[in-house]
């Protein structure tokens, strides 16, 4: 039995205090099960960004999509988690990922440090996550027990063990960074090798007692008869792929809205995508697909 469909939305932008309360009702409305927030300089403060939704919604879910690992201590991270697990009420999620942009840890002034650094970071910064949260002296107390849940976003190896180890929720980019870029480029891959991460995370999570939610980023969401017209401006990025197969890439949604709605079942069957989450600007273009798809 599959599981049910869940629906996300990042919401990338900053804005003022009632504009950002008036998106995060528009969001509710228009049936988003959860509200997100990224971890990128020049984007929302993610934790006061959650607080201020949880504050004018009702029924989403809050989560980050995802913290940059590296910006943050645990310790201080961990403060963080349990208040706005508090002042949400226990709708908190937390994604956490390695980070991918050089060049804002050096805005920043933090070390970068080498891809297997980064996921070193990571894997302490969720045991002491767990360990700190875990603990019924650790003060102030997260609502939810025995935690909030985890959504780890990964693509390498050594991510998708450490998600098959501690995660609730296994995010899949459907992309991968561009080597020697240092502003967090990225380049897509192909249906079939998403086949294969997917494989390889199944193995790795043999021994789970539980299944994991698998969720997956979409980048792109146009509502069109037109298909092949509206992956032309894509296929400079992805000379190697002939427009048939960029339309098949698992992180864009083109077509009429049955064609859409088409797709997502087909990936849910193909790869066991059930959370699906859309950036901001698509917000309302991906709304009749939630409908179509509610209670499925």
């Amino acid at each position: 039995m599959p599981r049910p469909f869940r629906f996300g939305v990042n919401l990338v932008s900053p804005a003022p205090a009632g504009e950002w309360r008036a998106k995060c009702r528009r969001a509710e409305e228009l049936g988003y099960d959860v509200l997100l927030v990224p971890d990128h300089l020049g984007m929302p403060a993610p934790f006061p960004a959650l607080a201020a939704a949880a504050a004018a919604t009702e029924r989403p879910r809050l989560g980050t999509f995802v913290l940059n690992a590296g910006f943050w201590n645990p310790a201080l991270l961990a403060r963080e988690v349990a208040t706005t697990d508090a002042l949400t009420g226990g709708r908190l999620e937390l994604g956490l990922g390695t980070g991918y942009v050089q060049a804002e840890h050096e805005t920043a002034g933090l070390p970068w440090g080498s891809p297997g650094e980064r996921v070193d970071h990571l894997r302490r910064t969720v045991e002491e996550l767990e360990r700190l949260l875990g603990s019924q002296e650790h003060q102030p107390r997260p609502v939810q027990r025995p935690r909030v849940p985890l959504l780890i976003g990964a693509g390498g190896d050594r991510m998708l063990k450490l998600t098959a180890e501690h995660a609730d929720i296994a995010a899949f980019t459907g992309a991968r960074s561009v080597p020697g870029s240092t502003t967090g480029a990225l380049a897509p891959v192909t249906a079939e090798e998403l086949d294969e991460r997917v494989a390889t995370y199944r193995r790795l999570a043999e021994g789970r007692k539980e299944p994991a939610e698998l969720n997956v980023l979409i980048q792109m969401v146009v509502v069109t008869e037109d298909r092949e017209g509206a992956i032309r401006p894509m296929l400079p990025h992805v000379p190697h792929l002939s427009p048939e197969q960029a339309l098949e890439l698992p992180i864009v949604l083109i077509g009429t809205l049955d064609e859409i709605v088409d797709q997502v079942r087909r990936q849910r069957e193909r790869y066991g995508f059930s959370y699906l989450t859309v950036l901001g600007p698509y917000m309302e273009t991906f709304s009749p697909v939630i409908e179509a798809l509610r209670g499925e």
